[in-house]
């Protein structure tokens, strides 16, 4: 049996993952009869509903929509992205398994796609296991299928499928509390829903409401229709959790098929410019739906108007930040004596320090470069266990090669989140890498991952077969 190796590496302090995800399992819908009313339940089977006879997902009507509930068994041939960065498993190894998905006769069998579809995204036990190998001391769990929800389109089934998630995902937390923390989802198709389970919530212990920042069916979420919303996130203390997503709006109800996110306008111009590499959204994407609400946030002063709320902003990475809010208080200076708004009371990078956070990936330098800037108001972000997801051991690496010093070390992989969610730190914590995991005699050989890196690895052709047999001997 493989074993794969890691350099030892020690840690003197407690982890904060800012954001990890779940992916929604079919207990959701199973028990939701149990958490709803029986009008809730009936207004959430016509709105988002999973079958799990039939293992389809159907929302609006639309049969099939949705990202895909938990699976189980895996399937030949395929990986499931959302489940598969799991502990060691690192992208050189994820594009391994990929170069062998391209030829049917090297394909991962159904038992190999089983054994990479970690169970941790649903089960909280296997998760806080994978835990303690990624140096993950606590976490922030994010649900996955986060394009579906804002586009829901009846306001009380909105409502009766976030509570039905939130429901099941304090339960998930409760496996560890000390350990475990969930982001709850809010129903902006309802405001007045949206507050009540905003109250529901908080009463159970939860620290962050998540918002997509998009304008789905009208609802931009700074809008003043939301403005009871914001007000009992001061009063609870709730942090507002902000995040972006690559969608590409194929759930928009008819009358808003013309109404794109800034995210959706990248996919459509790699679209129709031919661009083969989709993946090169992502570049851009996440970023670009988080600035444009940075920048509306910060200038339509948002938090001057609701100055006791907190916000985090997720899964955009964090080096663009820098420059949005110089950009800002070069704009505000220039022009501030010409807006039709009320004047600001502070410059927008000092509101921003003073109200938010942003996350950071584990591979990501440039911050570890400008510590003095984000020292107060970065996060460390794994994205578990979706396919770009890693390790804190990860981040750790980049710190070092930055000869960034421990202290922001500390702050940047745990102390900020505590601090904005209010949660206090363990009592325990890991502090040694596991240095081996055992694997099944199909795991990729170095040799085989050195050969998937290469460009050749990833183009289809009648000799793939030999060349792959090449990589793997």
């Amino acid at each position: 049996m493989p074993i794969q190796t890691f350099p030892p590496m020690t840690k003197n302090f407690p982890s904060f993952d800012c954001d990890a995800h779940v992916v929604e399992p079919a207990l959701i819908w199973e028990r939701a009869a149990e958490y709803l009313t029986r009008d809730e339940l009936a207004a959430l089977k016509t709105t988002m509903w999973y079958d799990s006879e039939t293992n389809q997902m159907t929302v609006n009507d639309l049969v099939g929509a949705g990202q895909q509930a938990e699976r189980r068994g895996g399937i030949k041939a395929r990986v499931n992205l959302l489940t598969l960065a799991g502990p060691g498993v690192k992208h050189s190894i994820q594009r391994a398994f990929n170069v062998r998905n391209l030829n049917p006769k090297t394909a991962l069998t159904r038992e190999q796609s089983d054994y990479l579809d970690h169970r941790g995204a649903s089960e909280p036990k296997a998760r806080l296991i994978d835990m303690n190998t990624q140096g993950i001391d606590q976490v922030m769990c994010i649900p996955s299928d986060v394009d579906t929800y804002p586009w829901l389109i009846n306001g009380n089934g909105a409502t009766a499928m976030c509570k039905a998630y939130n429901e099941w995902a304090w339960e998930y937390c409760q496996e560890d509390p000390d350990r475990l923390f969930f982001a709850a989802l809010l129903p902006l198709q309802d405001p007045r829903g949206a507050v009540k389970e905003l109250y529901r919530v908080a009463a159970k212990g939860c620290r962050v409401a998540l918002v997509r920042p998009v304008d789905a069916m009208g609802n931009y979420p700074l809008q003043p229709k939301f403005n009871g919303l914001w007000r009992a996130m001061e009063e609870t203390g709730m942090v507002y959790g902000m995040h972006p997503f690559p969608a590409f709006g194929a759930l928009k109800p008819p009358g808003y098929t013309e109404q794109y996110s800034a995210s959706e306008l990248i996919n459509r111009t790699v679209g129709s410019a031919g661009i083969p590499h989709s993946f090169l959204t992502n570049v851009q994407n996440f970023q670009s739906e988080a600035s444009l609400w940075v920048v509306s946030a910060l200038f339509s002063g948002f938090f001057e108007r609701f100055p006791k709320l907190n916000a985090a902003v997720f899964e955009a990475s964090s080096t663009w930040l820098s420059f949005v809010l110089d950009e800002c208080d070069k704009y505000y200076k220039l022009y501030r004596n010409e807006r039709a708004m009320h004047p600001l009371k502070q410059l927008p990078s000092e509101t921003f320090a003073e109200h938010c956070v942003t996350g950071f990936e584990g591979d990501e330098a440039p911050p570890s470069r400008m510590p003095e800037f984000y020292e107060d108001i970065l996060v460390w972000s794994s994205d578990v266990y979706h396919h770009d997801g890693d390790d804190v051991w990860r981040a750790l690496e980049t710190m070092h090669s930055c000869n960034l010093d421990e202290s922001y070390q500390r702050k940047f992989l745990g102390e900020n989140a505590r601090k904005i969610y209010k949660i206090e730190a363990p009592k325990k914590f890991i502090t040694e890498r596991v240095t081996e995991i055992h694997r099944p005699d199909w795991w990729p050989t170095q040799k085989e991952i050195d050969f998937a890196m290469t460009p050749e690895a990833g183009i289809k052709k009648r000799n793939m077969k030999r060349a792959i047999g090449e990589g793997r001997s």
